[in-house]
Parts: C-alpha cells; sequence; structure tokens
C-alpha cells in the first residue's frame, strides 16, 4: 500500500509520496511513487500512484513510451485537461490488456494517479485518475487529493489548508499528515519523496527524498507529537449532569439524562431486588467521603 497527497495552491502545488510497497509481512519493499514529466520553460507535470504495483507500472511505462515516438501525448498536450486524459487512456490501455488475466487470478484491476502539474499559458491543474481511466479535477473547494491510505493523514489538512496557504506550510502539513499516517499504518513507510512547484517557473523549483535521517522531518515526528499530548491535556474533562448553567463543560445536565439500552437478565438468574444503580457525575465520584 501507499500514502500520497497533492495539494493545488495559488502560489503553486506540493506533491508527496512514499515509497512502500507490500505483498504480505515479509515481502516489504521500496519503490518510489512519484514519476516527473518536465520541459524547463514549457510544462511541469508530476504523477504519484497507488494501488497494485504491476498496474501503476504499466501505465507510467505506457505513458513514457507515447512520449517517445511522437504524436499525440502528454508532451504535446496543450492543456493540463487533455494530458491527463492521456494518462486516463493509459489506464484503460492496461485495463483492456490485463484485467482478465488478472481477474481469472483473483486479483482486482486496483490503480489511483494523482496527475497535475502547469502547461505553459495555463494555471496549475491536479486531477484525481481513477481505476477506470476517468478523473476529477481540484478546485477551491477541494484543494488536495489522497490517494493509498488516505485516512489517518486526512483531519490535519482539512483543518489548515486553503487556496491561500504558502508552499512551505503546506509542505509543513503535508508532512504531519505523512507522519501520523506512517504511526497508525505500517502499510506505509520511508524514504519519502516531495516535491515543491512555485507556479509559472515550469520546472521543478524544490525536491528532496527524505529518510530516517532527515533533520526537520525527525522534528516534525518529535514535536507533532509532544504538541498534541499538550494541547490535550490543555482541554477540560467533562462534567457529567451538572446542573444548567453551571460548569461550561456539561457532557450532560440533570434536564436531559439520559439511559443506555438495556438487556435484562433471564429471570432464573436475575439478582433479587436488583435495580441498575444510579449514574454518577464527576463530582459525585470524585467527592471526599464524610465521616460518620
Amino acid at each position: 500500500m501507499t500514502y500520497c497527497v497533492a495539494m493545488r495552491l495559488e502560489a503553486g502545488l506540493v506533491f508527496l509520496s512514499d515509497s512502500r510497497t507490500n505483498a504480505g509481512v515479509d515481502q516489504v519493499s521500496t519503490f518510489r511513487k512519484m514519476t516527473v514529466f518536465e520541459n524547463p520553460g514549457d510544462r511541469m507535470l508530476v504523477l504519484m500512484s497507488a494501488g497494485n504495483l504491476s498496474i501503476s507500472q504499466s501505465v507510467r511505462q505506457i505513458i513514457a513510451d507515447r512520449s517517445a515516438v511522437g504524436g499525440r501525448s502528454i508532451w504535446t498536450a496543450s492543456t493540463m485537461d487533455e494530458a491527463a486524459q492521456i494518462v486516463g487512456e493509459a489506464v484503460r490501455t492496461v485495463y483492456e490488456r490485463d484485467a482478465k488475466s488478472l481477474r481469472e487470478f483473483g486479483i482486482d484491476f486496483n490503480v489511483s494517479l494523482i496527475f497535475g502539474g502547469q502547461i505553459k499559458g495555463e494555471r496549475c491543474r491536479l486531477f484525481q485518475v481513477y481505476s477506470a481511466g476517468n478523473f476529477i479535477e481540484s478546485h477551491n473547494e477541494n484543494t488536495y487529493f489522497q490517494i493509498g491510505e488516505a485516512k489517518y493523514g486526512k483531519p490535519i489538512i482539512d483543518r489548515v489548508i486553503s487556496t491561500t496557504t504558502p508552499l512551505d506550510e503546506a509542505a509543513k502539513c503535508a508532512l504531519i499528515s505523512m507522519d501520523s499516517t506512517l504511526r497508525s499504518n505500517v502499510s506505509v513507510g520511508l524514504p519519502l519523496d516531495l516535491l515543491i512547484y512555485e507556479a509559472d517557473k515550469f520546472s521543478v523549483t524544490r525536491f528532496v527524498t527524505i529518510d530516517e535521517k532527515n533533520q526537520y522531518f525527525h522534528m516534525i515526528r518529535t514535536t507533532w507529537g509532544k504538541q498534541l499530548k499538550a494541547v490535550f491535556e490543555g482541554i477540560d474533562d467533562p462534567v457529567w449532569n451538572a446542573a444548567t448553567d453551571t460548569s461550561p463543560n456539561a457532557l450532560s445536565t440533570m434536564e436531559s439524562r439520559s439511559q443506555p439500552v438495556r438487556v435484562a437478565p433471564p429471570a432464573a438468574i436475575a439478582a433479587p431486588n436488583a435495580d441498575p444503580a444510579p449514574l454518577q457525575t464527576l463530582a459525585e465520584q470524585n467527592r471526599p467521603r464524610q465521616q460518620h
């Protein structure tokens, strides 16, 4: 599995991918998931992949082969939309060639792609390409795409990223998103590829491969965990069954007590005269007992 994230901002684009692939706990390998198609001064395009590795490598090879023989290719496409169509056509070509054989061996045709960049004469654009070869484009309402193990790294992006976010701040957010994913899922792993593209440069402006020795990413991993714990500890515990308007942190109030759905035990084993214990408040639980 893998995790890739890309962000489209007013200032440019941010791409981040891991390099873990595995076919079981004893078959873990490293394959880079990011490919750059760059013609300085004319276009800068990035392709990232997740899913079945053989499928994604076949798609990338078809794109590269078509680029080499001339004609309609991502090197000659006049718009990013046309280039995304070419990527989608490559996915469908692999599907028509391999899907039936894979299905006979119980293997689903599973591939997801993020494709983005800028062609001269257009703004920066970002697309997500699906297994059917169809795609969607990022707009201001949704400034980023994720593929692979997306769920762990999504909350920080939703809270932080907007179209006006500066590139370095977006890169920091992407790395925190990746760190959250690395911590929660062993199918995602180092090294990482991080590419920052400044709008209208038409060439890669910043790129780094990040391993466990990278100073900044080590700081992110350490600091983010400490800061999260500090914020968590700074939030008050809930107050149960508080009187109305007596606590700003009431989880429940005296006027709105609720009960769980209870299943009564069989009559033969039910304890005599046993009634459910009253639900306590935190204040009752913590109140010192009076001496008699």
